[in-house]
């Protein structure tokens, strides 16, 4: 009667202590530039040596710039943080993946794509959007600088047991409807505080019908609903997708592997805490109109109005509207669009690549867009130039990036100016988030590539 997220937690757990605390035990631990430093300053101020160095990995990606990366950084901050990052790995044997290399991207894209990431495992990073690699059915999430240096030091970290939830989508996608649609979708029905307290289980025939990539995108969002974190059993696709990847078992081993792995899914009588279940056909093209994940539409709806709100969420709804510029009612499709960014941990793969130059093909890009296309790792550029995306973006007026974390958050270069418009393929849309004063509408590469092409909100259904 055990979750899946019940299995793995409890085969980690070394210990429960009084008031429920779980020391768990963890797998792999990711670390980037901007939220290792401290712990790492931590142990030296406490003279305790890095646990295990071979479980952890390291890869700049939030401050690096995402043009000309083979000359020195330019800003002296995101320049320090980066080469404190280079010496503290070689300082305590971390394998790090420096900018430039081979290797190099955001590191929730390399995770999966090295195959480090595996099923059942326990990850964790000081960065909350750690959760994408739920989606090869691990328990991952993101934890505090303090949790990382105490992983750093014992491999372990003490935390509470969530409770659990399970989220099915069930049915056929329409056309023209990705992942991030889906996910867009549940957090604006849920909300944003809809799976506090839990972490989800996303299940049903539309979530298993995903290809691995656009798994992640879902598990990658689970936190904008308030949960802990959020996962997908591994099935063949999983299996596939990691079967010749470097890190990935091999051989004998890789049959094991996979026959344990074969193990890991919640029990059919398994008890959730919590299930929901929407209709995939329900679901369409999404936008979000306001200043958090939760505040989506349909991108043929209309803006809804706030008259059955209390005065206190009414006031917060305002200030949304007045600081995105929009009206209660409002129709989103025609709104004009200055920035559009294809990029981050949420859909920066070659997937994400490959469906928006499959749309612009045979398009041109509207005069008034400027369009940030970044892929999530050097492994993603080399395929994108491989398979002739490149070409296809430049022929259409598109610049194909380098690799990082880019416009998703105002740490490097790529910031979007005040009160301009960005429709984002990211995670978050909060004010300042892009940049101050920055308008972020949270969409799909199709709802992004629509855009780009037409200058304005588009339904990517239109125009194929």
């Amino acid at each position: 009667m055990n979750t899946l997220f019940d299995k793995i937690w409890d085969s980690h757990t070394v210990r429960v202590l009084d008031g429920k605390s779980c020391v768990l035990y963890i797998d792999r631990q990711y670390i980037h530039e901007v939220t290792s430093p401290q712990a790492f300053a931590g142990l030296r101020r406490r003279g305790i040596e890095m646990f295990r160095p071979l479980q952890v990995t390291a890869s700049p990606d939030h401050n690096i710039p995402t043009k000309n990366q083979h000359l020195p950084i330019a800003d002296p901050q995101s320049a320090q943080q980066v080469a404190t990052l280079e010496k503290n790995c070689e300082d305590n044997g971390i394998t790090i993946f420096p900018i430039g290399s081979e290797r190099n991207g955001i590191i929730h894209v390399i995770g999966p794509q090295t195959g480090l990431t595996q099923p059942g495992m326990t990850i964790v990073c000081g960065d909350s959007h750690t959760s994408t690699h739920g989606a090869l059915g691990c328990i991952a999430f993101g934890i505090g600088t303090s949790e990382v240096e105490m992983a750093f030091a014992s491999q372990c970290i003490l935390q509470s047991k969530p409770k659990s939830m399970r989220i099915s989508v069930e049915g056929e996608l329409r056309q023209g409807v990705c992942s991030k649609d889906i996910i867009l979708y549940i957090i604006s029905k849920l909300g944003t505080g809809g799976g506090t307290g839990y972490f989800v289980e996303f299940a049903g025939s539309a979530i298993r019908s995903l290809s691995m990539e656009a798994r992640m995108t879902i598990c990658n969002m689970s936190i904008e609903m308030g949960a802990r974190g959020g996962m997908i059993a591994p099935d063949q696709t999983t299996f596939d997708y990691l079967k010749g990847r470097e890190f990935a078992p091999k051989g004998e081993e890789w049959e094991k592997a996979v026959e344990r792995w074969g193990e890991l899914r919640s029990d059919d009588d398994a008890v959730f805490d919590k299930e929901i279940t929407f209709d995939a056909a329900d679901i369409e093209p999404m936008i979000t109109y306001g200043t958090n994940p939760g505040m989506g539409i349909a991108v043929s709806g209309t803006i809804p109005t706030s008259e059955m709100m209390d005065t206190a969420s009414k006031a917060s709804y305002d200030k949304a509207l007045g600081y995105m510029g929009f009206s209660e009612g409002e129709k989103m499709l025609g709104k004009p669009v200055d920035y559009v960014f294809v990029g981050s941990c949420t859909n920066g793969r070659i997937e994400d690549i490959r469906a928006f130059a499959s749309f612009v093909k045979g398009h041109k890009k509207a005069d008034n867009i400027t369009a940030w296309i970044v892929p999530g790792s050097k492994e993603v550029e080399r395929l994108a130039i491989e398979e002739g995306l490149r070409d296809i973006l430049e022929e259409a007026g598109f610049e194909l990036r380098q690799p990082g974390c880019s416009a998703c958050l105002a740490m490097n270069e790529d910031k979007i100016p005040a009160g301009k418009y960005c429709v984002a393929t990211s995670n978050r849309n909060f004010e300042g988030r892009q940049g101050p004063g920055a308008r972020t509408l949270l969409a799909g590469p199709l709802v992004a590539a629509a855009a780009a092409v037409t200058g304005v909100i588009t339904d990517p259904r239109t125009m194929i």
